[in-house]
C-alpha cells in the first residue's frame, strides 16, 4: 500500500512539473517567499487592457501626466533633500511633456474616447481612497510601468 502512495505521489509530482510549463504557471522567488502566477495570463491580461486603451493614448498620457502633477509630486514628502531634488527634476520633466500635450490637445491630435476617460477615473478613484502621502508614495512606486509605457510608444 505504501508503494502505491508513494507511486501515486511521483506520477502526480511529474504530472505537476509537465502540466505547468503548458499552463503558463511560473515560480516566483520572493525571499524566503515562493509563489506560482500565470503570469502569461496576467500579460494577456494587460496587453488587452493596454491595446484598448492604445487608440487614446495621449489623452491617457495626458491625464495621468495631469495626475503625477498635480497630486503626486506635489505633495510627496521626505525628509532625505537628495529625493526631493529627483522628484522635482521629474516634475519639471513632466511640465515640459504637459506643455507638449497641451499643443497636440489644442490641435485636436488627443482624441479622449469615453474609454480612457473610465479606465482614468478609475485611477483616479483608487488613487483619492488612500491616504495623499500613502498614493503619492505608491504613484512614485508605479511610476516605472509608466515609463516603460511611455517608452513603447517610441
Amino acid at each position: 500500500m505504501k508503494a502505491f502512495g508513494f507511486a501515486f505521489g511521483l506520477f502526480f509530482a511529474v504530472g505537476f512539473l509537465l502540466w505547468t510549463p503548458l499552463t503558463g504557471l511560473k515560480t516566483l522567488h520572493l525571499g524566503s517567499c515562493v509563489i506560482n502566477s500565470n503570469l502569461q495570463a496576467i500579460q494577456k491580461e494587460f496587453s488587452e487592457i493596454r491595446d484598448s486603451v492604445h487608440s487614446d493614448r495621449c489623452c491617457f498620457l495626458r491625464h495621468l501626466v495631469r495626475l503625477y502633477l498635480d497630486r503626486v509630486f506635489k505633495f510627496y514628502q521626505t525628509p532625505d533633500h537628495r529625493i526631493l531634488r529627483k522628484t522635482s527634476s521629474l516634475a519639471n520633466s513632466f511640465l515640459l511633456i504637459k506643455k507638449e500635450l497641451a499643443i497636440c490637445h489644442s490641435r485636436m491630435a488627443c482624441h479622449c474616447g469615453e474609454e480612457v476617460m473610465k479606465k482614468y477615473n478609475q485611477i483616479l478613484s483608487h488613487f483619492t481612497e488612500l491616504e495623499l502621502q500613502a498614493a503619492a508614495v505608491k504613484a512614485l512606486g508605479e511610476l516605472g510601468i509608466l515609463l516603460r509605457w511611455m517608452e513603447e510608444m517610441m
